[in-house]
């Protein structure tokens, strides 16, 4: 059959039948590809299309008019977004007009994510809560100006199932109370660094919403109170408690009688919690599959006689305890459901304990030994050779591993994933080419391992095509020619770090100027880049969302300029110690539209009239930037209060 034949045979599909061809497809890059082939292929996708994340918002308007059945809409991206721009969407126009109405993709849409959107107020949240009828699940958190009017506004959501207001600095009780009479089918709810939230607004909430599975209280001051208060929700499956510095053990002892179906709870970082206080939580949920109690406890003989019975445990995280290695025996005798331990930091950890542990724990998919010093590769060998399904090994500061380790990963565990090296000066060239077996590593770090070099990325190039997060920070032996290979066998890579790679170039640039998904760059202190360089890697990585470039003092305004003109995905860039001019600056912060986050220190060639012209181009989206100390006393109070009534946090160095 002939290809014009067969294109034929697609364009005579029916819209149900494309339909269906369009839903079979997950990865958002085949979405674009498929979108691509013609109009009608597009506009399939657009009638079909469930969610959009929206990443500027000039776009916005034309966007929710071309995809009329979203349910799902994602604006932490925009942070220009606010109760203008919310009444301007939601505008509904009169009849005889030919334009369409805006708001008919409120009717279907469920889920909406305003993470960091610092200009909505409660105006434009309770006209968004009322037009969405079916609206059930918002996430405000990191809105650090959000306080009691804006939980109210949200509160009009009657049908909200999942709210997230991690960081919402305003919010009190009074807030949490009309959240909590207004949204009583509450199911999930997130309050992480809240602190202006007591132990009345949690026993007032435990009370109206009686429905929550989810509740996340870390970081706040609350009491014992609270928790006997929490103790009464009997559908509360997931409780988070990390760092909350006034509940102690007897507080847990509530959590013992009651929570029937808690199913995981978080109480690292506890300062008054100990073993002790551990025991009647796990005595009272024998069906617990996940526990987090790092930092704040040493696993005690009593702890583990109850820990035993914990068959159905799938999770322990115990990072920065003190461990023996009869723990490791009780663990792997009684444990044998689990697919995750992290022992970061752990006191104890030796090759005799690992090798008990993982002969018992066969599952393993996430094993985490960060720090764990005297690991060797007689542990890692016993970790390959049992635990064939590991997808995430961490081995941060491990120093003790070498090659021969490598070899056995590289050997058996093939679906490896997730691998951090840093700083394991064993690591050399040898060794990554073992690892290169792992043709599924989609992560690999390997910051500060001085002893590999180009040959060794060649071996990781050649043969891990999926990576796409790559962490050379400080590996002096890798070159322009290992970048070449890079760039033709890792096309996926999004995020590179090749801070301190005192060898790269500008031709180093020009091949990561190939990778077209790359969004996450870090090139801070390399000397022998120029603008030129830049310049390629603005023109080709068009994805770039975050740039270090701190005290890359070779780059000058040419680098800068192509920034302004071809970057426009940027949301965080660090220019601190470069040898940027007034103009040049000015350009880059108003031009870059996206722009939410700047360092700008020692700067050198930039003036105060500079530093003023550049920050009023910007000052409307902004959100954090930093300067030295000394510009608070020189720069105007016009300019440094528009930022503040922005939102924006200046960080003074």
């Amino acid at each position: 059959m002939s290809s014009f034949q067969l294109n034929n045979n697609i364009f005579r599909l029916t819209e149900d039948l494309l339909v269906r061809v369009q839903e079979k497809i997950a990865a958002e890059s085949d979405r674009k590809s498929f979108r691509l082939v013609c109009r009608e292929f597009c506009r399939i996708d657009s009638l079909t299309r469930k969610h959009l994340r929206v990443l500027r918002i000039e776009f916005l308007p034309s966007l929710l008019i071309k995809h009329p059945q979203l349910q799902s809409l994602d604006l932490s991206a925009c942070p220009r977004i606010d109760d203008g721009v919310v009444s301007l969407l939601l505008t509904r126009v009169g009849p005889g007009s030919s334009s369409l109405n805006w708001a008919n993709w409120t009717r279907g849409l469920k889920s909406l994510i305003l993470s960091r959107a610092t200009g909505l107020r409660f105006s434009g949240l309770e006209m968004l809560a009322r037009a969405c009828p079916c609206l059930e699940s918002v996430d405000v958190s990191y809105c650090c100006g959000f306080g009691d009017r804006e939980a109210a506004a949200l509160s009009s959501a009657v049908g909200l199932r999942e709210l997230k207001m991690d960081k919402c600095l305003q919010l009190s009780d009074v807030g949490l109370v009309k959240i909590a009479v207004g949204c009583l089918k509450l199911e999930k709810l997130s309050l992480k660094w809240c602190m202006e939230i007591t132990d009345l607004g949690v026993d007032l909430l435990c009370k109206k919403c009686v429905d929550l599975k989810y509740l996340d209280v870390s970081y706040l001051k609350v009491t014992n109170e609270s928790l006997q208060s929490i103790a009464s929700l009997v559908k509360l499956e997931v409780l988070g408690l990390m760092a909350c510095p006034l509940i102690d053990d007897i507080g847990l002892q509530f959590i013992e009688r009651g929570c029937p179906l808690l199913k995981v709870i978080d109480v690292s970082r506890c300062e008054g919690v100990s073993s002790c206080g551990l025991i009647p939580v796990v005595r009272g949920h024998g069906n617990l599959l996940e526990l987090n109690a790092g930092y704040c406890l040493s696993l005690s003989t009593n702890l583990l006689h109850w820990i035993k019975n914990l068959k159905h445990l799938e999770v322990i995280r115990i990072d920065g305890t003190r461990i023996s290695e009869s723990s490791f025996h009780v663990i792997r005798s009684n444990c044998q459901s689990l697919v995750e331990i992290g022992l970061s930091k752990c006191v104890g950890v030796t090759n005799m304990g690992i090798m008990r542990l993982v002969s018992g724990c066969i599952n393993l998919r996430v094993l985490n030994l960060t720090c764990c010093h005297f690991i060797t590769d007689a542990a890692i060998s016993a970790i390959a050779d049992s635990c064939r399904n590991l997808v995430c090994l961490k081995l941060e500061s491990c120093n003790m591993i070498s090659e021969m380790g490598l070899c056995q990963l590289g050997s058996f565990c093939l679906l490896l994933e997730e691998i951090d090296l840093t700083d394991c000066c064993g690591v050399n060239d040898k060794g990554l080419e073992y690892l290169s077996r792992c043709s599924e590593l989609s992560c690999l770090k390997l910051g500060l391992c001085t002893n590999i070099s180009d040959k060794g990325l060649f071996y990781i190039s050649s043969s891990c095509a999926k990576i796409h997060e790559l962490d050379l920070y400080r590996c002096t032996g890798i070159g322009d020619d290992s970048l070449d290979a890079l760039s033709r066998g890792c096309k996926k890579l999004v995020k590179l770090n090749l801070s301190y790679c005192n060898e790269v170039s500008d031709r180093g640039l020009g091949y990561i100027g190939r990778l077209e998904e790359l969004s996450d760059l870090e090139l801070r202190g390399l000397n022998k880049i120029t603008g030129a360089g830049l310049e390629v890697v603005a023109a080709g990585c068009k994805r770039l969302a975050d740039l270090d470039l701190k005290h890359c003092e070779q780059v000058d305004d040419s680098g800068f300029w192509a920034l302004a003109y071809y970057s426009r995905n940027l949301r965080q860039i660090n220019l601190s110690y470069c040898a940027i001019s007034d103009m040049a600056l000015c350009m880059v912060m108003g031009s870059l539209t996206r722009l939410q986050e700047a360092k700008l220190v020692h700067l050198d060639n930039v003036t105060i009239e500079g530093f003023e012209l550049a920050l009023r181009a910007c000052c409307i989206r902004i959100k954090k930037v930093k300067l030295l100390a000394p510009l608070r006393f020189l720069l105007s109070l016009e300019i440094l209060e528009a930022l503040h009534a922005r939102g924006c946090i200046i960080r003074w160095d």
